[in-house]
């Protein structure tokens, strides 16, 4: 049934189309705004734009980084490069490997996607597989969060993060070729990166791209000892049991592990990417399509005292040292994007694609352990309303064909395939003063895996709407969303059960989970005028079914077990950001800035905390900006966490100073831009409670960074 759906819906999907909620024709200074322009084109351009974002108001809390502000924050992965934001936190499995955890949620409630299609790779399934996108190779950072990701899955109740890119160009340029190009270096973990795209129109109407990037670390160094104080207390006491028995080789190493300081071990990763792409643009529509290609090797920081057995049945089960754990990452991926401008009712069908082909391998030392492949197609569409009258909308279908298997002793999760199938709709109306949206999706999911003879179909039902006041010559908006989401469970929450040497643990899941509902609210307020922006939303989530994995206290092959449970739960906090100019004087803005933001998640009926929820976080700052000069001091303050669930350790508090200068020696419009940042200024040990590994892979120490941007 599934297949005849995917077919049809190919069918459908198969006109050229252009990006949802598109206007061919935006104002330049509207472009900018959106970080899609720059000063090397002319006002009259046609410019597709990014998709989702650009008209419904039901979107309002999205959190962009682009142009200055991304460059400064680049790191490795996606994950760590949106910290700064609010709401946002950072998995930080290692500096290979990182997720974003956007209001405490992370794993499958997070969708990241690259131009509004999912990465189609393995990180979903584990927090030690990396995400398929180079910030490198990022033109803008789109955050959606709340009702907001309705768009994009009814899965993504924590919301979702939109990598948007250039390798299916979006304009012809007006000169003979368009460059970008960046480069850098930071000292914490001798991160030398550069990274390159040039634009080259053949003709009036096509463009051709071609992109690539790179970037070599070392073992990330960090202050004071690498394992916290919890873990390194136990692991003393474990040397001192060791002498005790006469083992004074066990505990010589388990003193020389708990000592460990300086850097951490087995954190070096290396990553190359490249990509073609080519478009055709005009005012009737655009078709463009691109191939790209990601390679990265990184090391899996080891947990002290993690053994694990290999043995087959009937054997003993034997603890084995095994060499260092690292990834070795391979993506191949074709994306196709479209348009067409229809004129009526509806003004434009829209189309995106992307195809993936995806292995890594976990080797342990020089041996192949697992090997994990990913192959799958996902697709969308969607037809965008024409406003008539202050009513304008979208409505559309997606697809997802998903295959996945491991081989080796450790495949923790059987060989299994996803299909699904959905459709969704978007609505806004403007009633003067009063503004309401709406948002309605259906998703069709089965779920197989035939070597243990499972198949399962979820029909899950999500929507929202929202009411707010927004007075037409104010600055103001105050609203209020509900919304209802339901979720299918991911093939790692039903299926997992054996030793993941990466993560060190063994992971059981459950193959009769249901469907998790969740009911949700949001209360906001923002204020947007030309010196003061402020924004501050208040949420909550009521779960019914809430699935999750806690470690259970047991062994299994000398391992952990982490299980993955099932139970009613509680999510609600807060976010806000403001940002205010306060002086102007010798050709420079004097503004300060701040963000806050706070979750509390926690299992009903005596249950206890959720695991991995970041605490309390504070972060201000001071920027004077000119022409050509930028420069920021800020302040980081996370509170300690100690709600934590059984046999999970508290993480201590930090306070950490940093500071940034961007220096434009031609102006803004010379496309010469040269940043220099120090983070961690007083090298202060810090670790992410959000992180599956922050006992023993804290964040990097002093860290000093120079980078260069260009575009011509």
């Amino acid at each position: 049934m599934l297949h005849r759906k995917f077919l049809i819906s190919a069918a459908i999907l198969s006109f050229p189309v252009t990006p949802a909620l598109a206007q061919q024709d935006a104002p330049a200074s509207e472009r900018q705004q959106r970080g899609l322009a720059d000063d090397f084109h002319d006002d009259d351009m046609i410019v597709v734009t990014a998709p989702y974002v650009d008209q419904l108001d039901i979107l309002a809390g999205t959190s962009v980084l682009t142009g200055d502000e991304l460059a400064e924050n680049l790191r490795g992965q996606i994950g760590d490069s949106l910290t700064g934001l609010p709401g946002v936190s950072s998995t930080s499995f290692s500096p290979g490997s990182s997720r974003p955890v956007l209001r405490g949620f992370q794993g499958p409630r997070v969708r990241v996607l690259t131009d509004g299609i999912g990465a189609l790779d393995a990180s979903n399934t584990s927090v030690d597989h990396a995400v398929t996108i180079d910030p490198l190779t990022a033109q803008r950072v789109e955050v959606l969060r709340g009702p907001a990701v309705l768009l994009f899955g009814g899965d993504a109740i924590g919301g979702a993060v939109n990598v948007i890119d250039k390798r299916i160009p979006r304009d012809i340029p007006d000169d003979a070729f368009h460059l970008d190009a960046i480069a850098g270096y930071g000292s914490a973990a001798d991160d030398r990166s550069i990274a390159g795209s040039v634009d080259v129109p053949l003709t009036a109407k096509l463009v051709i791209h071609a992109d690539g990037s790179f970037r070599d670390t070392n073992d990330v160094r960090v202050p004071g000892f690498v394992l916290s104080p919890v873990l390194r207390a136990e692991v003393l006491a474990e040397a001192t049991e060791e002498a005790g028995e006469g083992h004074l080789d066990e505990a010589a190493e388990l003193t020389e592990t708990a000592n460990l300081s300086g850097r951490v071990p087995n954190t070096a990763s290396r990553t190359q990417t490249a990509g073609v792409g080519a478009a055709f643009i005009d005012d009737g529509g655009n078709l463009g399509f691109s191939i790209s290609y990601y390679d990265t090797n990184y090391g899996v920081p080891a947990r002290p005292g993690a053994g694990h057995a290999h043995g087959g049945e009937g054997e003993a089960a034997e603890e084995e040292e095994e060499g260092p754990v690292t990834i070795g990452l391979e993506q191949i991926r074709a994306d196709l994007r479209g348009g067409v401008n229809l004129g009526g009712f509806f003004e434009a069908l829209n189309f995106r694609a992307g195809y993936s082909d995806y292995e890594h391998i976990e080797f342990e030392g020089d041996e192949i352990g697992t090997v994990f492949s990913v192959s799958g197609i996902e697709a969308r569409a969607e037809l965008v309303q024409a406003d008539h009258d202050g009513w304008r909308g979208v409505i559309g279908t997606q697809v997802l064909v998903r295959d996945f298997n491991a081989i080796g002793a450790e495949a923790f999760v059987p060989k299994n395939s996803i299909e699904s199938w959905a459709l969704f709709a978007v609505q806004e109306a403007d009633l003067g003063d009063w503004e309401v949206e709406g948002a309605l999706r259906f998703d069709q999911t089965n779920v197989s895996a035939n070597v243990v003879s499972f198949d399962r179909d979820f029909n899950t039902l999500s929507g929202a709407i929202g009411l707010a006041y927004a007075p037409d010559e104010e600055a103001f908006k105050f609203g209020a969303n509900i919304s209802r989401s339901e979720r299918a469970p991911s093939a790692e929450e039903l299926l997992s059960n054996g030793p993941h040497i990466a993560t060190q643990a063994f992971e059981i899941g459950n193959p009769d989970f249901t469907t998790e509902k969740s009911w949700g609210g949001e209360l906001y307020a923002r204020w947007d005028s030309d010196d003061v922006q402020l924004s501050a939303t208040a949420y909550a989530n009521l779960f019914n079914d809430y699935i999750f994995e806690a470690e259970t206290g047991a062994e299994e092959d000398g391992l952990p077990v982490f299980q993955y449970y099932q139970r009613d739960a509680t999510y609600y906090g807060f976010e806000a950001s403001a940002s205010a100019v306060f002086a102007r004087s010798g050709g420079f803005d004097f503004s300060a800035d701040g963000v806050a933001d706070y979750v509390r998640a926690k299992i009903d009926d005596g249950g206890g905390p959720v695991p991995r929820i970041p605490p309390l976080r504070l972060l201000g700052g001071i920027k004077a900006q000119s022409n050509r000069l930028d420069l920021r001091a800020e302040v980081e303050w996370s509170g300690s966490q100690n709600k934590v669930a059984a046999f999970e350790t508290p993480t201590e508090g930090f306070t950490m100073v940093n500071a940034t200068a961007a220096w434009r020696p031609f102006g803004k419009d010379g496309g010469v831009t040269l940043l220099a940042s120090a983070n961690n200024i007083f090298d202060v040990n810090a670790r992410r409670h959000a992180s599956f590994t922050k006992d023993y892979v804290p964040l990097s120490g002093r860290d000093i960074r120079i980078s260069a941007k260009f575009s011509f």
